[in-house]
This record gives structure tokens, sequence and C-alpha cells, in this order.
């Protein structure tokens, strides 16, 4: 996909931050790729190609190469220099590497493995770090890092075919129920998560329902069929609309707060095309 016209300024603001950090391609002297969000590493790889350059322009190519120069042999990926491995890192670096072409790699076919074979009980993955102290909703899994494994493993040939995923839909699925927040990390279904955010950047009803709607367990669920008549409900005009966008963003063109937004309907098309629907207001 080439990048239209109307999106260059947008392409051109985003490169204009690459030094930002301190060394070339958004990131620190030391590496650290999740660093200076919304201009990270991460942050900025995705808004390219979302935008319409290919993986394969030597910026997203060196990019890319940055996130693979952090993968360990077991699997997972160190994002930054110093402390630990944390699931959640993995989970964008494998996210972030599939969207970009690379889920048959033989580095992350390894890690799908990580994956497949770290998930705890309730379906979900989460790691062991409790910034809030500990309770009885930090006995879940971690919703978001939970939903950008599955946004990897969407990419892969275990997609509706490995049960353990069946599992991970399920616990997604639950959280529409509980709402409060649970993981380790408090993530929760409050005013904020029902906000149209895009680009795709945290745990929101748009990547919640978008990621989801490629799984066979949650298309014919009625908690999924509950988000996706929710995000539907804000359409005006058959468009997405942005209703919360990161305020260093405010100036791009693609992801203006209050409009519409042409880039997030076509993932709203996608979501579309997944459940076999033409364009309807309820289901």
């Amino acid at each position: 996909m080439a990048v239209e016209k109307q999106y260059l300024s947008d392409i051109e603001t985003i490169l204009s931050h690459r030094y930002d950090n301190g060394a070339d391609f958004w990131t620190t002297p030391d590496k650290r790729l999740l660093k200076g969000s919304p201009f990270s590493a991460y942050n900025s790889a995705l808004m390219l190609q979302e935008l319409g350059m290919e993986p394969t322009d030597p910026v997203l190519k060196e990019t890319s190469e940055l996130f693979f120069n952090a993968w360990k042999e077991d699997g997972r990926f160190k994002l930054y220099p110093n402390g630990g491995i944390l699931p959640c890192h993995t989970a964008l670096a494998a996210s972030l590497l599939c969207n970009m072409g690379y889920q048959a790699d033989e580095r992350l076919q390894k890690t799908f493995q990580y994956f497949l074979e770290t998930p705890y009980p309730d379906g979900g993955w989460r790691c062991n770090k409790f910034s809030f102290g500990r309770g009885p909703e930090t006995e879940y899994s971690n919703p978001f890092p939970t939903l950008s494994i599955l946004d990897a493993f969407r990419f892969s040939d275990y997609l509706n075919t490995e049960p353990s995923l069946d599992k991970a839909v399920d616990f997604l699925l639950e959280h529409w129920v509980i709402r409060k927040p649970i993981g380790p990390c408090h993530y929760g279904m409050g005013t904020l998560f029902m906000q149209v955010e895009y680009p795709f950047k945290e745990y929101n009803l748009f990547p919640y329902v978008y990621v989801l709607s490629f799984y066979n367990r949650a298309k014919d669920d009625q908690r999924f069929l509950e988000a996706f008549e929710a995000l539907q409900s804000k359409l005006v005009d058959g468009m997405i609309v942005v209703e919360r966008v990161v305020p260093k963003l405010a100036k791009l063109s693609f992801c203006k707060k209050g409009e519409p937004s042409a880039l997030a309907t076509k993932r709203y098309h996608e979501i579309l095309n997944n459940l076999n629907m033409t364009y309807c207001r309820h289901i």
C-alpha cells in the first residue's frame, strides 16, 4: 500500500521526531524501544505503517531490526537495557513485527511457542509486577497484553486452530462482563475505554473489537456482539469518528479528534469483512 498524498505531511511529522530520544529511529542511545511515546520506536513504526508506508521501506526495516536485536533465545524480547523482561514488552514487540509481516521468521515462531507455553490459568497472559499492590483483582491476567498477543497470533497459522487462543479470547470476552480494573496493571472498561481512540495505542473499545473479530470463538458470542454494537453506535455517516487521541498527535490529519477518519474507517471495514457483513447499524 502506497502512502496517499494527503498523508505525506503526517509521515513527515512523524519522521521529524526520529531523533527526539537521543538516537536514530525514535530510540535512545541505550536502545529503549518504548521510550518517548507517542513518538517511540514502537508507536512511530505502527503509525507509519498505518499511513501506508511499506514495511520494506528502509526506515521501517531498520526499526524492525532494532526490535529483532532485542529478541532473546527463549523467544522473549528485552525492550529496555535494564530491568526484567516483561511479558507485556514481548507482546508489543511480537504484535509490531507481525504487523510488519515477519510472522514466519523463525525467531517469532519461537516467540509464539513461548506464549503458548506461558498462559495464566484464566487463559490470558500476565507478569508478576504489581504496581498497584495486590488484591483479588490482580489474580487475573492483564487484558491489554493478552489483546496484543492475540493481535500477533492473528497473522499466524495458529489462528482459529489453537485451543489455548480460544481460552484467551474467552478471558477477554469475560472482561466485557466484569468491566472493573483487573490484572496486576488494573486494565478496566470505563469511560475512557468506551471512547474510540485512534491510532491503536491502548486498551480501548476499537482495537478490542478489531482484534477479536479475527477469532471465530468471538464472532457469535453475545459479549462480542455487544461490544461490536457499541462501536457501531458511534459511527457518523458510516465512518469512525476519533473521540480520543494523544494530545501530541493532535496535528496529524489522519486522527483528528472529533472528525471522521478514513483510515480508522478502513479498520472498521476489516471488522465487517471478518464478520462477513456489509455496513449496517444494527446486528
